[in-house]
C-alpha cells in the first residue's frame, strides 16, 4: 500500500507505535508512505485502522541532535562555490547553519535523506556520477544533504567527509540516522580516527568446500524484513519457493541458509550430510554416479558433489541438513548485493560450516514434483501502478503486448530489459518513494527493470507495474536472452510442464 502525503514523518511514526498485524516494514519517502505487508493482510481492515489515526509527532524528534564533525575539503566544495556565487567559507557557513531532519533513507543502509537544506545550496544533481564515492563522504543534490555511509557510485556534490560510522550492524539499532532524526553539522579542522566493528571469521574445521563456482553464487535465507525505514531491503534467495523446498526436502527450519548459485559449482564436503538440489536445471554428478534434482541424498565426508551450470533457468539452491552457519547480519545470512550485507559473495576457496536449523528428522520423500523454470517464452502476470499514470496509454498498451528481453546486466538487484521504450506522459523527476521487489521501474531510457531481492528500499524512477509475488520466482529464474512477455493480473499464465521425477 503506497500512501501519498505531505505528513510523511507524522504518518510513519502514527504506524510505527501501533503498527497493524501482518505489517512488516515501513517505508518513508519523500511524498509517501510505503506499506508492505503479508498476503494475509485484509486491505479493508487496515483502511479501517488508518481511519481512525492521525498524523503522529516523529518520536525521533524528542531526542538531541546527531551532532556529525566534518572537515570542508570535499572535491565539489570550489565547484559549489561557484555554482551559488558564495565563497567556500561562506558555503560552509551556510551548510551548518541549520537543523536538519531525517525525511526518510534509501539508497544504502544508514543514508539519510536530510531535509531543510538551505535554498542556496540546492544544485541539481551531477550531470556525470562518480562511479566511487568514498565512505563518510558528506555532500548536496536537489533539496536534501546526506552523508554517504559506506563506498559506493553518486551524483550529489561532495563538500567535505566525516569519520563517524552511520550505520554499524553490531549496535542495537544499527542506523545512527533515522525517519526523523535531528542532524546538525559542524566544522572541524581535523577529524576522530575511524572505528570499525569488523568481526574476522575463525576457520572451519568441517563444513564445505567450494572448489569451484560461477560469480553469482552467494549464501541466501529468507532475508531480513523490518529494516526497510534504516535503508535496508529484505534480501533473501531470488527463487524463494525453489529455496523453501530444498530446505523441507532435508528437514531443515524454514529459515535456514543455502546456497544460490547461477554457473554450475564444484562442493568438497569435509562432513557427511544430507542435500538437495532444487531451482534451475543441472546436471549432478558424485563420484562415479549421477544423481537428481528435487530429491534428497547423502553425501559422505570425504565425496566432491559436481552442479553443471544450469540446462533450463538461471539459479539452483543446494540444502544441506541444519543450514549454512556463516555469521548472521540482523538476523539473516543472506548475502545482500546492493547493501554489502551479509558475508561476502562465494568464491573458490570458501568453506561453509554446516549449522543445526532443523525441523525434526529428514522426511521420508524421494522425489518432490515440481514444475521445471519454463525454456521458452516467460509469461509474468503484474499489477498495473502505482505510477501509469506518468506514462501514456500507448505505453501501458506497448508493455502488455510486446515482448522484452532479458539482458546480462540483470542480477539480484533487478532484471533489465532491452524492448520498446515506454514513453512518459510526464516531465520532471518523481520525488522518490518506496519500492518493493517486483517493481517495473522505468528509467528515462524508457526501458524496464523489474527489481528482484536486493533492490534499493526506495528509488525517484516511477514503476508503471508491478509483478504478482507468486511469479516473482519466474522472473528470478529468466536468462538472459530469453523473452519476458507481461500480463495484465488476473489473466492466466501457462503453466510450465513438471518436471520428471530425479531430473
Amino acid at each position: 500500500m503506497l500512501i501519498e502525503t505531505d505528513e510523511v514523518l507524522g504518518w510513519y511514526a502514527a504506524l510505527a507505535d501501533r503498527r497493524p498485524p501482518g505489517v512488516v516494514d515501513l517505508v518513508p519517502a519523500a511524498r509517501t508512505l510505503l506499506v508492505r505487508m503479508e498476503s494475509f493482510v485484509d486491505l479493508r481492515e487496515l483502511a479501517a485502522l488508518l481511519a481512525t489515526l492521525s498524523p503522529a509527532s516523529p518520536t525521533e524528534r524528542s531526542g538531541d541532535p546527531v551532532t556529525i564533525p566534518v572537515r570542508y575539503d570535499g572535491a565539489d566544495l570550489a565547484a559549489v562555490a561557484r555554482l551559488t556565487s558564495l565563497s567556500e567559507d561562506e558555503v560552509v557557513s551556510v551548510h551548518t547553519g541549520p537543523e536538519y531532519v531525517v525525511g526518510f533513507t534509501g539508497f544504502a543502509p544508514g543514508f539519510g535523506y536530510l531535509t531543510g537544506l538551505d535554498e542556496r545550496l540546492r544544485l541539481p544533481r551531477r550531470e556525470t556520477p562518480r562511479t566511487r564515492v568514498p565512505a563518510g563522504a558528506v555532500a548536496v543534490a536537489g533539496e536534501y544533504t546526506g552523508v554517504y555511509p559506506r563506498p559506493s557510485p553518486g551524483g550529489w556534490h561532495l563538500l567535505g567527509s566525516t569519520t563517524v560510522t552511520l550505520w554499524d550492524p553490531d549496535r542495537e539499532t544499527p542506523a545512527l540516522l533515522r525517519p526523523g532524526s535531528r542532524v546538525r553539522f559542524e566544522a572541524v579542522s581535523e577529524l576522530a580516527a575511524a572505528t570499525s566493528s569488523d568481526r574476522a571469521a575463525g576457520a572451519v574445521a568441517g563444513g564445505i568446500e567450494v572448489v569451484a563456482c560461477g560469480p553469482m553464487t552467494t549464501v541466501q535465507d529468507t532475508g531480513r524484513p523490518g529494516y526497510a525505514a534504516q535503508g535496508v531491503s529484505p534480501s533473501g534467495a531470488a527463487d524463494r519457493p525453489s529455496a523453501a523446498l530444498a530446505n523441507r526436502l532435508v528437514g531443515n527450519g524454514s529459515t535456514a541458509a543455502v546456497l544460490e548459485l547461477s554457473f554450475g559449482a564444484t562442493l568438497a564436503f569435509r562432513e557427511p550430510t544430507r542435500v538437495a538440489v532444487t531451482g534451475a536445471r543441472s546436471a549432478l554428478s558424485r563420484a562415479d554416479r549421477g544423481e537428481g534434482m528435487n530429491a534428497p541424498f547423502d553425501v559422505a565426508a570425504s565425496q566432491t558433489l559436481v552442479l553443471g551450470a544450469a540446462e533450463v533457468g538461471l539459479r539452483t539452491y543446494v540444502a544441506v541438513r541444519g543450514g549454512l552457519a556463516v555469521p548472521p547480519t540482523l538476523g539473516s545470512r543472506s548475502t545482500d548485493l546492493l547493501s554489502g550485507l551479509g558475508p561476502p559473495p562465494v568464491e573458490p576457496g570458501t568453506v561453509l560450516p554446516l549449522g543445526s536449523c532443523v525441523a525434526g528428522p529428514p522426511p521420508a520423500i524421494e522425489v518432490a514434483p515440481v514444475a521445471a523454470p519454463a525454456e521458452g517464452d516467460l509469461e509474468v502476470r503484474v499489477q498495473v501502478g502505482p505510477r501509469a499514470d506518468w506514462f501514456t496509454d500507448e505505453a501501458v498498451e506497448t508493455l502488455f503486448g510486446e515482448p522484452y528481453v532479458v539482458t546480462a546486466q540483470s542480477n539480484r538487484i533487478g532484471v533489465r530489459l532491452s524492448g520498446p521504450a515506454l514513453t512518459r506522459a510526464r516531465s520532471g523527476e518523481l520525488p522518490s518513494e518506496g519500492m518493493v521487489a517486483g517493481s517495473v521501474q522505468v528509467p528515462p531510457g524508457g526501458e524496464p527493470i523489474v527489481f528482484l531481492a536486493d533492490h534499493p528500499v526506495t528509488g525517484g524512477y516511477p514503476v508503471i507495474a508491478v509483478v504478482r509475488a507468486a511469479d516473482l520466482a519466474v522472473v528470478a529464474q529468466a536468462r538472459p536472452g530469453q523473452t519476458v512477455r507481461f500480463r495484465r493480473s488476473g489473466t492466466p499464465r501457462r503453466s510450465a510442464a513438471p518436471s520428471r521425477p530425479g531430473t
